[in-house]
């Protein structure tokens, strides 16, 4: 049955590629969606972010605005947001050059990156520093494969917008750094929380039960997937062309569960974390650990089409298969019906035929991620009976009322049919920036335009 559905696949991947035109019509409408779209992207999205969030007095990105975005006065750094700054004002300067501040922007965060958040005595990135730079060292962990992750997948960005070697010579180290510290020789994969040494964090009998400390896991998983493929694109290594490889086979076989969702956590092992069998109370308060993260399926649906396609398995058949199923299963279950968007949490309880949410918020990230794989799914299965793309039109038209900030510019963190009171809540932290969105938004405006490379 496998086989014959993944031939089904690939026939329709092959008769989507092949397709006629739209006609006129339809194609001036996808036109204006696109347009829409960029000029939301530039307009709304990066240009409030940036030149305002440029440090110029400690270096590196601000973290923290206001709901109408004036910079708070507390600001702590994290790798992660710095991180996707400097990738999103790299890319921002590929795709509009004629802004030469997105230029000096990316620059700017290499520095703090190189001189702030790399442990010089140590290697691998901090996990926080201070606005000035200084290490937090009281703040577990110390440093992630996740946040690493994130430093590689910038410095490629970086190196493919300026052909500055000094970005891509410390991605190169971090890879290294993670391949001496963080790689799992014996079990595969990385180990996600490090001592400042690199040593891997234990799970001990003082680790809460619902702690993540010492676990693996399928976030840092997918993002060093990411990153790997980012890094690939401009630095051919037989050694991180293994790991890329190894990674897509890790998220797709192992993390990915025959059901169409990505498991969270992990032993070592990579026996499952689960509380299935506990009781209602107990699995709720362990619910960060073990859930259906609808947002993190449709993300993950993408980041493996994109690496199978960087690794040039063009005709990769397995791989359609279980993205088109992680897609199909978030859009059965986790899918707003009559508002559009995607559901953040759902659970299957034992004993039940069905997925319960638990969660029926949509934060701004899940709908970003949504966006872009819907659309992609539209064009490798146009006439699949799950109308895709007028899915994504929808999820466009939720976002566009619910989420963007017309009067202040950037998202909400969460769709205000679920949640008015977003309005007046911060729009930037260590854990929202702008990258979701712009890299969802920019590959939305470029398959709608026919210039993807993965379609």
């Amino acid at each position: 049955m496998k086989n014959n559905l993944s031939s089904f696949l690939l026939i329709s991947v092959v008769a989507g590629i092949l397709a006629c035109q739209p006609a006129t019509s339809e194609q001036a409408e996808t036109d204006k969606i696109a347009d829409e779209i960029e000029q939301s992207l530039k307009n709304n999205l990066l240009d409030t972010w940036y030149p305002k969030a440029i440090d110029k007095e400690y270096g590196g990105y601000y973290s923290n605005f206001t709901s109408d975005f004036q910079v708070k006065e507390q600001q702590v750094k994290m790798i992660v947001t710095q991180s996707r700054h400097l990738w999103s004002n790299a890319k921002a300067a590929i795709r509009y050059p004629e802004d030469q501040h997105f230029l000096v922007g990316a620059r700017h965060g290499l520095a703090f990156l190189k001189d702030k958040m790399w442990d010089k005595e140590h290697g691998g990135f901090y996990n926080l520093v201070d606005r000035e730079g200084n290490p937090l060292l009281e703040r577990e962990p110390l440093k992630t494969a996740y946040g690493n992750s994130f430093g590689i997948y910038s410095l490629a960005a970086y190196f493919q917008a300026t052909r500055d070697s000094a970005g891509l010579q410390l991605a190169i180290k971090a890879f290294n750094w993670l391949e001496e510290h963080s790689y799992d020789s014996v079990n595969g994969g990385y180990f996600q929380h490090l001592q400042q040494d690199g040593t891997p964090a234990q799970r001990g009998q003082e680790v809460a039960s619902t702690s993540d400390l010492g676990y693996k896991d399928q976030n840092s998983s997918i993002h060093l997937l990411e990153a790997f493929s980012e890094l690939y694109t401009v630095w051919k290594d037989p050694l991180l062309k293994q790991r890329l490889e190894e990674m897509l086979l890790l998220v797709r076989d192992k993390i990915t569960n025959e059901q169409g969702n990505l498991v969270l956590f992990f032993e070592r092992d990579w026996r499952p974390v689960s509380f299935q069998s506990e009781t209602r109370e107990v699995i709720l308060e362990h619910r960060n650990l073990d859930h259906v993260s609808f947002g993190h399926d449709v993300e993950t649906a993408y980041l493996m089409i994109e690496a199978s396609h960087i690794l040039g398995h063009e005709h990769d058949s397995t791989t359609l298969y279980t993205a088109k199923k992680m897609v199909d299963q978030a859009l059965e279950l986790g899918w707003d019906e009559e508002n559009g968007g995607f559901y953040d949490e759902g659970y299957y309880f034992q004993g039940s035929d069905s997925l319960e949410i638990i969660k029926d918020t949509k934060n701004w990230w899940a709908q970003a991620e949504g966006m872009n794989s819907l659309l992609l799914m539209s064009r490798l299965f146009p006439d699949d009976e799950k109308d895709y793309y007028g899915k994504f039109e929808k999820l466009w038209n939720y976002i566009d009322n619910n989420l963007i900030d017309h009067e202040n510019g950037d998202w909400y963190s969460g769709g205000l049919d679920k949640q008015p009171n977003l309005k007046t809540a911060d729009k930037g932290n260590i854990w929202k920036a702008n990258y979701h969105q712009f890299r969802s938004m920019a590959n939305v405006v470029d398959m709608l335009r026919g210039k993807s490379d993965l379609i």
